[in-house]
């Protein structure tokens, strides 16, 4: 393209189709394959007049391969290749200088049998498309065969039109919303969740708790002292350190690092410094995040690790670095060796994948162990009250009281919460639109915060009163199972909403899909855990005990 010279029919190629070519042309019709290009860093987009009542246009990004169709009068399917591009490409001229900038750039797509008289040489002209004699393709009347043996010639024009879209504003088109009122739906629907909640945990602050312990002061003095019932009872074991305390902090500390640079990118993106106009920008800023936050990893798993009397932080320092990294490594090296046998260029360069791990060694583990030393040196967390000696027997539970159950019913809400945000994220991640809304997405992960802590608050209450004092572990499942969902939902959007035949793309989404729960799991969790933590420390502090 030469800036605001025009061409019309320029022929880029002839080529003809042997058995092999032609049927790979059709399994890409078959699929759908889109070409994408860019120019000045705008993709390509056909615009396609939408159907309802207002007629706008919505830009698809990039032009489909060929189209399948039948002649008129026969039943046969047939392949066409779009053969001729009509680009667009829209400047904005700036009245002093004269110079211009690009700031939109639109293909309409053809499939035209082209002719020509004679034999065919380097100076051919075309009949069907000759600017001389006016002729141009405005359709698809007489379309262009994929089959073997077929000649095909590959045209395009350029059209070059004044905008007064300035260079700025150039990505608006792109990012068009149609659906605000779908999402201020999900925000108020969230909202309803979360007012409920903070309701029932009001509730119990105010009636239980304060009722309970002005009750359990004055009992002092009665006989009554001896048949205390609730979530006083189990004073004594509460603050008891849960078995397999050392993964709890390793999980916990990988959650806070995760919870940083969710936080972190979030607000960034809401400022608008992550624009899609700087590919991959997203991702790196994510990555790069991830690896600056062990140092708070580190400081939490060893802050709680000493509150459980351990004494090798080293230990867990490397466990707390290495765990979750390497298992979203392992199961995303084994999808990108799948892609990289398949040839595709989507497959991460093993250069880039070798960068990834002198990050993940180079920075993040060594900050790991920073951020564990400095935990580790500070006096330990100190329990509200004494542990005893001997662990006291948890009574019969009731059937809703059972772990599995309240864990299971504790993930519903926190799911209700970002349910129908999550289709957008979906839609936009694997039907290849833009994602961009981080206003509407930021609103949304606040109430998950507060969702999540509400709801663990809520069900620890009633298993403390219940006198099981077994809730560390459980606070953290009962938020985090949430994932389950996140991953059940996935699973439910990839049977009816896309069409995957092939099995390596339906290993790549669900392998995709299993490190997104994974990390949404550690997220929610230590968010649950906090908030007990937190209200099981303030309960007992505040209660007077013998």
């Amino acid at each position: 393209f030469k800036m605001r010279e025009p061409h019309m029919c320029t022929v880029l190629c002839r080529i003809t189709l042997d058995a092999k070519t032609a049927k790979q042309f059709k399994e890409k019709i078959d699929d759908e394959y889109r070409v994408n290009m860019i120019l000045d860093n705008l993709p390509l987009v056909v615009p396609v007049r939408r159907l309802d009542q207002d007629s706008s246009t919505v830009y698809q990004l990039g032009y489909h391969v060929g189209l399948k169709g039948q002649y008129s009068g026969s039943k046969e399917e047939k392949y066409f290749i779009h053969n001729h591009l009509a680009f667009t490409v829209k400047y904005h001229r700036d009245p002093q200088t004269d110079s211009a900038r690009i700031v939109g750039f639109e293909v309409k797509p053809y499939s035209i049998k082209h002719e020509y008289e004679g034999k065919w040489n380097e100076k051919s002209r075309l009949t069907t498309c000759d600017p001389h004699n006016k002729r141009t393709v405005v359709n698809s009347n007489t379309p262009q065969e994929v089959e073997a043996k077929k000649e095909i010639i590959f045209t395009y024009d350029v059209e070059y039109q004044e905008s007064d879209v300035k260079w700025a504003s150039r990505w608006d088109a792109y990012l068009l919303m149609n659906d605000d009122q779908i999402h201020w739906f999900s925000i108020v629907n969230s909202l309803m969740i979360v007012l409920f909640l903070s309701g029932m945990v009001a509730m119990i602050m105010l009636r239980t708790l304060y009722r309970d312990i002005s009750r359990y002061n004055e009992l002092e003095t009665q006989e009554e002292a001896q048949e205390e019932t609730g979530w006083k009872l189990v004073h004594g074991d509460v603050f008891r350190p849960p078995s397999n305390s050392d993964l709890l902090c390793v999980y916990v500390g990988t959650g806070v690092q995760f919870l940083g640079m969710v936080l972190v990118t979030m607000i960034f993106a809401v400022f608008g410094f992550l624009s899609p106009s700087n590919r991959g920008g997203l991702m790196t800023a994510m990555l790069l995040l991830w690896v600056f936050m062990g140092i708070f990893a580190g400081y939490a798993s060893a802050r709680l690790y000493k509150m459980f009397k351990g004494a090798e932080w080293k230990k867990l320092a490397f466990r707390t670095a290495c765990m979750f990294p390497g298992i979203v490594f392992a199961i995303f090296f084994v999808l990108n060796a799948i892609i990289w046998g398949q040839k595709s260029s989507g497959a991460v360069p093993f250069g880039t994948m070798f960068a990834l791990v002198l990050m993940w060694f180079g920075i993040s583990v060594p900050l790991v162990f920073v951020g564990g030393y400095v935990g580790f040196k500070k006096p330990a967390i100190e329990d509200p009250v004494k542990t005893n000696k001997i662990p006291r027997q948890i009574p019969e539970q009731a059937w809703y009281m059972n772990p599995t159950f309240s864990i299971l019913i504790g993930g519903i809400l926190p799911f209700g919460a970002v349910f129908i945000e999550l289709f957008f994220i979906l839609t936009s991640i694997w039907l290849n639109q833009f994602y961009y809304i981080f206003g509407f997405l930021f609103l949304v992960f606040i109430i998950l915060l507060i969702t999540c802590a509400e709801i663990t608050i809520v069900l620890c209450y009633f298993q403390l009163c219940s006198e099981d004092y077994l809730w560390w572990w459980r606070s953290y499942l009962t938020s985090g199972s949430s994932a389950l969902y996140l991953f059940l939902y996935a699973t439910f959007y990839f049977f009816t909403k896309l069409e995957i035949t092939k099995l390596v793309s339906g290993l790549l989404y669900f392998g995709y899909m299993l490190i997104a729960s994974y990390a949404f799991f550690v997220l929610t969790g230590t968010i649950g855990f906090y908030a007990c933590f937190w209200f099981t420390r303030l309960i007992y502090s505040s209660v007077k005990i013998d």
